[in-house]
């Protein structure tokens, strides 16, 4: 669909305008496009089950070893994390698991060891057949990750690791890190109130104090769903214990670390010295306040990862961008038309076309398509899509009609002034099941609204024609 009008296309899909056969043959590319949820899988660590899941199909195989707690399902339900997976797994097979203890993996009463926990990677790469892999370690899992390059270096091609140090508990010669007392009160904190505004912002999850609220609580439902508090406090005692700096300079194999300059759980600093005791590693820094690089430059943290690992540089992928779609339209529009009669319809039209406006610059979003009484918007922010969706149906209704309202969010290609993607199908998709007056939304859209004060009701799981699986609809009371 380069080049065309997504809008059009979709309204008139959802009219019945046009065949089922011309929509398949549209929504090919686009599912061609989309990665489809992968299969859990299992692999058994001495008496324990470890849930990993494969995504992509390249080439190159790169096991990811995660931090302290991991989900692998609900990975796929944060729009940042799937859309930085999805993009992950272009270039490579990306191989993803759940330590024990953790996310779908079991959860033995006794914690395990960092060198048990190690030995789930080579468990994982027995169970799916392979021999030799990339190894990523991230925060916690740099730790894991470092140490299997150590023990089995004829198992990995090349080492990547992402917001760690060497140990986690400063001293007096690697001054980076939480004093002992600072730690002793993260670890009272998991105890008594798991998981807290500061983990979730500072040394735990690292999101940055500048997290939006509502990202905040869906980082908080994730954590209480990947790891129950006896588990995060045992494993974070753990942590407290590490030292990998007496093998770092045995790792054999090719090595980047990557860390962000303002990263408030892995200091900068220790991260470039633990670097400095890997023989010939390179060191990346980024900016940035938070511990994840799944933020607005996760581009080029993938281009940076694709080109350590394969050698190439990959072709800029920066006319995708995750955002929330808005398709309104009016109900029931050609009985209301042949009612009126054209010059009565062409006068309603303009007065619909100018309240629909109106709202749009009021909640600060982005009118990208317009065509007979359908509008399809972008906006940067979930909430302000759905608010600006309920003060447009409210205010129609003075000229007698009313519209429904769709809102939906994802990765969405620009293209020129317009965009288009499997997310623009989802959202127009969407506002077809919608009621006359209704604004209706998907669970994404709900989730990433949460604690901002609007009033969503469960309609249940529905199928959105020729959009791949099942969807949960939530209507906003108005």
């Amino acid at each position: 669909m380069r080049g065309g009008s997504y809008l059009q296309s979709d309204i008139a899909l959802v009219d019945g305008a046009k065949s089922d056969v011309t929509f398949q043959r549209l929504n090919a590319t686009k599912r061609s496009e989309s990665l489809m949820l992968p299969k859990t899988k299992y692999a058994r660590s001495d008496d324990v089950r470890i849930a990993y899941q494969i995504s992509g199909d390249g080439p190159f195989d790169v096991v990811w070893a995660p931090g302290t707690m991991s989900h692998l399902d609900l990975d796929w339900e944060i729009p940042q994390r799937a859309l930085f997976f999805e993009r992950f797994s272009k270039f490579c097979r990306l191989i993803r698991f759940d330590k024990r203890g953790t996310g779908l993996s079991d959860r033995p009463v006794k914690m395990a060891t960092l060198e048990e926990r190690t030995d789930d990677i080579r468990a994982v790469m027995d169970d799916v057949g392979i021999e030799c892999a990339n190894i990523f370690g991230v925060s916690e899992g740099g730790s894991m990750a470092c140490l299997f390059a150590a023990t089995y270096p004829h198992r990995v091609n090349s080492l990547l690791i992402w917001g760690a140090q060497a140990r986690w508990i400063a001293s007096d010669d690697h001054p980076w890190g939480q004093t002992r007392k600072q730690h002793e009160q993260m670890i009272a904190m998991i105890q008594d109130d798991w998981p807290t505004v500061e983990y979730i912002t500072g040394p735990g999850a690292g999101v940055g104090q500048d997290a939006a609220p509502a990202f905040i609580e869906s980082i908080s439902r994730y954590m209480r769903a990947a790891a129950s508090p006896s588990a995060v406090h045992a494993y974070e005692q753990m942590n407290g214990q590490i030292d990998t700096r007496p093998i770092l300079p045995s790792i054999q194999a090719p090595t980047l670390v990557m860390n962000r300059t303002g990263d408030p759980c892995a200091n900068v600093a220790a991260a470039r010295d633990m670097a400095s005791r890997i023989p010939g590693a390179k060191f990346k820094e980024y900016p940035g306040n938070s511990h994840s690089m799944m933020l607005d430059d996760m581009e080029t943290v993938l281009s940076d990862i694709q080109e350590f690992i394969t050698g190439e540089r990959p072709i800029d992928s920066s006319d995708r961008v995750l955002a929330t779609v808005l398709f309104i339209d009016i109900a029931s529009p050609t009985e209301r038309a042949v009612t009126l009669g054209d010059t009565a319809w062409g006068n309603l039209l303009n007065s619909y076309y100018a309240i629909v406006r109106k709202e749009l610059v009021r909640f600060r979003g982005k009118e990208t398509n317009t065509t007979g009484d359908g509008f399809l918007a972008t906006f940067d922010g979930p909430a302000r899509a759905v608010r600006c969706a309920v003060a447009i149906t409210r205010a129609v209704k003075q000229l007698g009609i009313e519209a429904r309202a769709g809102v939906h969010t994802g990765e969405c290609e620009l293209m020129a002034d317009n965009v288009g993607g499997i997310a623009v199908h989802t959202g127009a998709r969407i506002m077809a099941k919608a009621e006359p007056g209704g604004v209706l939304v998907s669970g994404t859209v709900k989730g990433l609204a949460s604690g901002a004060g609007i009033d969503f009701q469960d309609q249940g799981i529905h199928e959105l024609k020729g959009i791949p699986g099942e969807w949960r609809l939530f209507a906003v009371r108005l």
